[in-house]
């Protein structure tokens, strides 16, 4: 962890020291934040045209809705702005609802469509490459979670690390698990139905919230800068539109991939739900609230993917 933080430190410097950095800070306030719109808007350019370019319309939106769904992360870290703690019972609330929909997009929006083009390509053994997709899935992120050193929901009372450490291994917990949901949105635009990907961009977007809030508001209580505190927490979603990126691509380029890279994505995201957001929702004995607002979660997403379809 802390050659983690070492090499951010290097990194974050040797940008402080570049002569265009410096060039661009002397500036006057809203010539330099002009500047930096222009050249945030050239990138998404040149990003979204060699995109369109290259591929179609399909891998453009995509890229787009999970760029959208990790935004949502700093949606979500909004009221740190004016709050430095909020009640347990809603956070818990708002992480048993986003359980459920993530639960809803997964059968929904990743598994059932992922069965039917299993099926397509090889016919009948649709349920068999999902569920091997599946497993593939859970199985990276179970490595992931043994390789990279963050710390979970539950572990967040472990007085052996202080409250720095604790909230620096939460965040990088959250951008891991970020990655195979922001590809997870990539792969379903990428099998060519966009219904399925907007559900799920919206399913996944809804999720990001509470998360984006789990992060900011530590943060603040640490006594971090209200606005940094947000910008950390709208960090962590933009790994999503990379796996989002890739996703897409991948499926679009490599179309017989497609059914097991659904299955993949949805052990992943099943694999978070089951591992991180649920026991955190019951870890302090109010698991009730917790139990209804997934089940209304599912109900309302099952309830969108319906009706868009």
């Amino acid at each position: 962890m802390q050659n983690i933080q070492a090499k951010l430190e290097e990194y974050y410097l040797r940008l402080q020291a570049h002569p265009r950095y410096l060039k661009i800070m002397t500036l006057p306030t809203l010539q330099r934040w002009g500047v930096l719109a222009g050249l945030f808007l050239l990138s998404q350019v040149v990003v979204f045209g060699g995109l369109y370019l290259i591929f179609d319309g399909v891998v453009v939106i995509g890229f787009m809705a999970s760029i959208l769904a990790g935004l949502a992360t700093g949606v979500g870290a909004l009221p740190a702005l004016f709050f430095k703690d909020i009640s347990e019972r809603l956070f818990n609330s708002m992480l048993g609802a986003a359980a459920g929909v993530m639960l809803a997009a997964t059968a929904f929006s990743l598994l059932v469509p992922g069965i039917d083009f299993g099926d397509q390509i090889w016919p009948g053994k649709g349920l068999w490459i999902v569920a091997a997709g599946m497993l593939l899935g859970a199985v990276f992120l179970h490595f992931a979670d043994e390789r990279l050193p963050h710390l979970h929901f539950d572990a967040v009372s472990d007085e052996s690390l202080n409250s720095l450490q604790k909230i620096s291994l939460f965040i990088i917990a959250i951008t891991i698990h970020n990655f195979p949901e922001g590809m997870s949105v990539g792969v379903s635009f990428g099998s060519g139905n966009m219904n399925n990907g907007l559900v799920l961009a919206i399913a996944i977007a809804l999720q990001n919230l509470p998360e984006g809030l789990a992060v900011a508001l530590p943060l603040v209580g640490l006594g971090y800068n209200k606005w940094k505190a947000v910008g950390i927490a709208t960090a962590t979603g933009l790994v999503e539109p990379v796996g989002g990126l890739l996703g897409i691509t991948m499926v679009t380029v490599f179309s017989s991939i497609l059914p097991i890279a659904m299955g993949f994505a949805a052990g992943a995201m099943l694999f978070v739900i089951s591992e991180e957001i649920i026991p955190e929702t019951h870890a302090k004995g109010r698991s009730r609230i917790a139990t209804f607002s997934l089940m209304v979660g599912f109900i309302i997403m099952m309830m969108l993917d319906k009706i868009l379809s």
